[in-house]
């Protein structure tokens, strides 16, 4: 075993040893691989490794109908981008989600009423963006799954209540972060020692910032902060700024809208191909049809940078809100 592991190695094979389901034992595995260097020394481990994960992916089938049970943290993503709502308990995140989703997840003033994530769809304007509720992070121990969850995301909304010390619930929820190596994206290149860490936008939200009369509140939580942190006070009571982070999510998710028609026909612009800024007609053409992308002959674009009725090549950048006739 390599001598110049880093101490989230061995919190994740303590968890390991720990560990009592096949999930828990395989995320904790994960982990470790991720976590041990690639070169020839560590080859064979590495491959112990991946021969236990399968084996105990084999074992982890249920009696009934070989069929696998998936932890409630392993969420589909739908949508254009997955955000996940975090903060310490009873800050207001199922508030929030419920707010902004179709989601009905469980909101009482009470702490600690999530116990596990509820999805739900985020319309702005007309693009549909999955948001996740989910349990507290002030636990003293999380799932592996979660972390996991964490990791993956396109973005994390950092849900503070404004009204109750946010300076100190930050600071609780960024050492937890931490501490399983994973940091704000507006952080990257300002440690000295950077490997094993994964690096996610990040939006704090103050929220129960009701009206007005507690922004001064909220100026005042800024300025005691180190760091430059994206912030924005919203309120999940009486919906205020709500429509902002709306349009601030899509903006940091990097989206554009792009939209087909038919020769002689107008486009439907209710119904938007959401796609990464830069993308290329090419990656447009597979959104659509593999036909169209097989058969292009050519097509003509109107949007902000093309002339109504533009014919462009293959290669030809797409803005968002461009629509685009496709012709085979």
């Amino acid at each position: 075993m390599p001598t110049n592991l880093p101490p989230d190695f061995y919190d994740a094979e303590k968890r390991y040893r720990l560990a009592k389901s096949p999930e828990e034992k395989i995320a904790c595995l994960e982990e470790m691989l991720s976590i041990i260097p690639k070169h020839k020394g560590t080859d064979h481990i590495r491959a112990d490794y991946r021969r236990q994960i399968s084996k105990l992916k084999s074992t982890s089938k249920t009696q009934k109908g070989g069929s696998i049970h998936v932890s409630a943290f392993r969420i589909n993503r739908e949508g254009p981008g997955q955000v996940v709502v975090l903060g310490p308990t009873n800050v207001g995140k199922s508030a929030l989600v419920e707010a902004l989703t179709n989601a009905t997840p469980d909101v009482a003033p009470t702490p600690y009423t999530t116990w596990k994530p509820t999805p739900g769809m985020m319309l702005f304007e007309n693009v549909q963006i999955q948001l996740i509720d989910t349990p507290p992070l002030d636990r003293e121990y999380l799932e592996p799954e979660f972390i996991d969850l964490i990791r993956r995301a396109d973005l994390l909304l950092l849900v503070l209540d404004l009204q109750t010390h946010p300076d100190q619930q930050l600071q609780t929820t960024f050492e937890i972060l931490k501490q399983n190596r994973i940091l704000p994206q507006h952080m990257k290149g300002t440690l000295e020692e950077e490997q094993y860490i994964w690096y996610v936008p990040v939006i704090v939200l103050t929220n129960k910032c009701d009206d007005e009369s507690l922004d001064d509140i909220c100026q005042i939580f800024r300025e005691l902060l180190e760091d430059e942190w994206p912030i924005l006070s919203v309120s999940a009571k009486t919906g205020r700024n709500l429509d902002q982070l709306r349009s601030r999510v899509f903006e940091i998710l990097n989206l554009i809208r792009v939209y087909s028609k038919a020769p002689d026909e107008e486009p439907d612009f209710s119904k938007p191909v959401v796609m990464k800024d830069g993308a290329t007609l090419e990656e447009f053409t597979k959104e659509i049809h593999k036909d169209f992308h097989e058969r292009l002959k050519f097509a003509k674009v109107w949007g902000s940078t093309a002339f109504e009725g533009q014919m462009v090549q293959r290669d030809y950048i797409l803005q968002d809100g461009d629509v685009v006739e496709l012709h085979i």
